[in-house]
């Protein structure tokens, strides 16, 4: 049997005293998105950064198909197959569009392929051909969230996980980076998606778990979720 692109185990994290993740498992097969639903501090930031490396584990298992990468440097999780796109884009503001996009092809195989992937993330983000030679910090919220996104895709990822992609961003431009995601889907990227748009969120995804004060309180297919009365309530609105 193919083994999941992720898998989580009993994963615990946290910052200093405070651990943020208790007991957290889940899973995310290749080829599908599975959103990760919870409010504000429950643990969902916390995942995606104990997924890549960058707060350490306190406890249980991480696996990329089958493959431990508990414990290893976020470097060699990047190139063992995963991006991260973070909360907040954490762009260069004084280097130009194209300058951070190229900063995501890190890996020899990424390298080897960096042209032609970077005309597959200008055919996604149109916009991002016209302003090449521009200042990252110069563009609008949205256009920096496509930078973003491309750069992570320059790393040419089997995960890729996205902290609030639609954060601060107009409807309209929230609506063609869902339609990225849903594009991706389609050409066989894997998705762990983290976002505030909860309706949206799990209307795009395949498979969805709620997070509550740092431990999953419920999974399943996206559309029961999206249709269960007390997590419509307490996430939907």
């Amino acid at each position: 049997m193919t083994p999941p692109r992720l898998r989580l185990a009993g994963v615990e994290a946290g910052y200093g005293d405070l651990l943020a993740v208790r007991d957290v498992s889940l899973e995310v097969r290749p080829g599908e998105i599975v959103a990760l639903i919870g409010s504000n501090g429950a643990g969902k930031t916390t995942t995606l950064r104990a997924i890549c490396g960058l707060v350490p584990l306190r406890g249980g298992e991480v696996e990329l198909d089958g493959v431990s990468i508990a414990g290893h440097k976020p470097s060699a999780i990047v190139a063992g197959g995963i991006a991260h796109v973070p909360e907040g884009r954490q762009l260069f503001p004084g280097m130009t569009v194209r300058e951070n996009l190229e900063l995501g092809a890190r890996t020899p195989e990424s390298r080897r392929h960096r042209a032609e992937t970077l005309e597959r993330v200008i055919a996604l983000f149109p916009r991002l051909g016209e302003r090449g030679q521009q200042l990252a910090g110069t563009l609008s919220g949205g256009e920096q969230q496509m930078v973003a996104i491309g750069r992570a895709l320059m790393a040419r990822p089997r995960l890729l996980l996205l902290d609030e992609p639609s954060l601060g961003l107009a409807p309209a431009i929230i609506e063609r980076l869902f339609t990225v995601l849903a594009e991706l889907r389609e050409e066989g990227v894997t998705l762990l998606l983290v976002d505030q748009m909860a309706g949206m969120a799990l209307a795009l995804a395949d498979r969805a778990y709620i997070i509550e004060t740092g431990r999953i309180i419920a999974a399943g297919d996206a559309s029961a979720i999206a249709e269960d009365p007390a997590l419509r309530e307490a996430y939907l609105g």
